[in-house]
């Protein structure tokens, strides 16, 4: 493979379903965890909550550490990174300066990101991206060859701290004590159920944690994630695939030992409550989700599952507003803005409750997009980004 530096594709206009389909399902995985956090304060801070310890409970737990927490995010990383290149291809067909465009799609990812934090859920990704997505900006035009080098670097710092951060310090003079982080998930899980300004409060309050997360992991790992999706955007890796390359079964024969091995020993060492775990997740969570996206990207272009590019593109396709729908849901649910069920949904039916929104998230993506070319987000995001108002209709 050479090296190559950015380039523009001539006539690539069509949409890569594919990439859709691939960010649909990454919205499943994202939501299976924010929605333990949407439920009740006891994730938050690192302890289950005591009132739901059946073995039931607990198998829900592991299903949720094993097959989800921490893997989908970075296969939306990577997407993101994937679609930079696509915004940097409309931007030349509209004969438009990129910079200006993606600096003004920056800001707005940026001030949707803070709305969500303040008025809908405190555990908001969308700020760390657009922070990430400047260093992104600033990168766009080196070689693939840096890129990749840089991606390396980064993701080997982050692990490098984990490492240093494992052996060094002692996470009980960290962290609160259980009795203590068993009084402060009561106390947050009636700040849900009280009013909408103790709902905001706590939002506000998980603010340091979450800039500390970003800048620590969440933030590099993702800008790692970025500049690899870039590469692969720029040599269109997602655009013509058939589902028999070799590289997809690679994937698939690598990642699933190795990842699913580092899940279970992550779940089983007590998930991010212990940094060793958390070491070992990060360490080997890119393998599962390179295998999950191998194993789907086979799949949709098998006869027999066809139908999954169908059933999950339109969802990916208006993906932002799926995403920002989600925590309004959790809103909704488990404050008292709506049916305060915060700390009353068992796991196992926080696992139910997410397939059954997700499902009926496709369903309401696959009638959207008949007649809209863009969600409501999307609409918002591009007007900002282009700087004049989009068509609506999909005709």
């Amino acid at each position: 493979m050479t090296d190559t530096a950015p380039t523009v594709r001539a006539g690539r206009t069509a949409r890569v379903h594919d990439v859709d389909a691939l960010r649909g399902f990454a919205l499943l995985g994202i939501f299976a965890v924010n929605i333990t956090f949407m439920a009740s304060a006891f994730p938050s801070n690192l302890i289950n909550d005591p009132a739901y310890g059946s073995w039931l409970d607990e198998a829900a737990r592991f299903v949720v550490s094993v097959l989800f927490s921490m893997k989908f995010y970075l296969l939306f990383s990577f997407l993101f990174g994937y679609s930079f290149t696509l915004q940097m291809d409309a931007a030349q067909r509209a004969g438009a300066e990129f910079v200006p465009r993606m600096l003004r799609r920056i800001l707005g990812l940026f001030l949707l990101g803070a709305g969500q934090i303040v008025l809908l859920y405190g555990g908001d990704v969308l700020t760390t991206y657009a922070v990430a997505c400047l260093a992104l900006l600033a990168m766009f035009r080196v070689r693939d060859r840096v890129a990749l080098r840089v991606a390396g670097i980064l993701y080997a710092v982050v692990l490098g701290l984990m490492i240093l951060s494992v052996l060094m310090f002692d996470p009980t003079t960290l962290l609160p004590d259980h009795a203590e982080a068993l009084a402060n998930s009561l106390a947050q899980n009636q700040a849900m159920l009280g009013s909408f300004g103790d709902i905001v409060g706590q939002h506000l309050d998980g603010l340091s944690l979450l800039v500390l997360q970003a800048l620590t992991m969440q933030g590099p790992t993702a800008l790692a994630m970025f500049l690899l999706g870039m590469v692969a955007g720029r040599r269109q890796l997602l655009a013509n695939l058939t589902g028999a390359e070799p590289i997809l079964r690679r994937l698939q024969v690598i990642g699933f030992p190795i990842g699913l091995l580092g899940a279970v020993t992550f779940a089983l060492l007590g998930g991010d409550g212990n940094g060793t775990a958390a070491l070992i997740s990060v360490a080997t969570a890119p393998l599962l989700t390179a295998a999950y996206a191998a194993t789907l990207l086979r799949a949709m272009h098998s006869t027999r599952f066809a139908w999954l590019r169908s059933a999950l593109a339109p969802a990916g396709r208006i993906a932002l507003t799926n995403y920002l729908l989600q925590a309004l849901i959790g809103l909704v649910l488990f404050t008292s803005v709506g049916f305060s069920l915060a700390g009353k949904v068992s796991p196992p039916g926080l696992l139910v409750l997410t397939f059954v929104i997700f499902v009926g998230q496709l369903l309401a993506s696959v009638w959207w997009t008949r007649t809209h070319r863009y969600g409501p987000a999307e609409w918002a995001l591009r007007w900002l980004t282009n700087w004049e108002r989009p068509r609506t209709s999909s005709r």
